[in-house]
């Protein structure tokens, strides 16, 4: 069975140091789960991993997006997990590393069943945060969903909107859709955390 090797931890803590030696010694690629080293342009304020590093390991998932492009957890283990069937066709690990824990339980417990956004309801919450800010994306979901504006962060103005669209889209509070249940992966995985 294919193994999956996470190393994960809060920003400058060396887990991409620790994640190339890894990949080194295990002869395999990375793939990063970090959900704005993903965006080009912002190397700097994500610690993204240098071209000296990037040279010595194959990386996925760095500085492929624009920042305006949409992304979610939801696309994210979709591609994630392509990307390791392509890796474990010719090698028997993968190395993930980042500390967007959405993106780690993504691909390791899975993300739940959400509605597609439509363009329409994608372009009617930008506009609350276009219009408003965070006061008008707290004000929304409290009444969309006050359950789920409880437990996230208030500051992650993208989560705040994709709840707000899912809200819309579904009918629904964003919560209520949320069942937590994990999918079985057809490979080990082994998490380590530093600090």
């Amino acid at each position: 069975m294919k193994t999956l090797v996470i190393v994960t931890g809060p920003t400058g803590s060396g887990k991409t140091d620790l994640a190339i030696e890894l990949a080194e010694s295990l002869d395999t690629e990375i793939v990063s789960a970090d959900s704005r080293q993903i965006f080009r342009d912002i190397p700097i304020g994500t610690a993204a991993p240098t071209a000296d590093q990037m040279a010595r390991v194959k990386h996925h998932f760095i500085g492929c997006l624009n920042l305006e492009q949409y992304y979610s957890a939801a696309c994210y283990e979709e591609d994630a997990l392509r990307t390791l069937d392509e890796i474990w066709s010719t090698r028997d690990f993968a190395v993930m590393c980042g500390g967007s824990m959405m993106y780690i339980d993504a691909v390791t417990n899975g993300i739940d069943q959400l509605p597609t956004i439509s363009p329409e309801i994608r372009e009617k919450a930008l506009k609350i945060y276009s219009d408003g800010g965070l006061d008008a994306l707290h004000d929304t979901l409290h009444s969309l969903d006050p359950e789920y504006l409880e437990q996230c962060d208030r500051y992650n103005h993208r989560r705040l909107v994709h709840a707000i669209e899912i809200c819309f889209q579904s009918g629904v509070p964003y919560s209520s859709l949320r069942n937590g249940k994990p999918k079985e992966r057809p490979f080990h995985i082994i998490k380590i955390a530093i600090n």
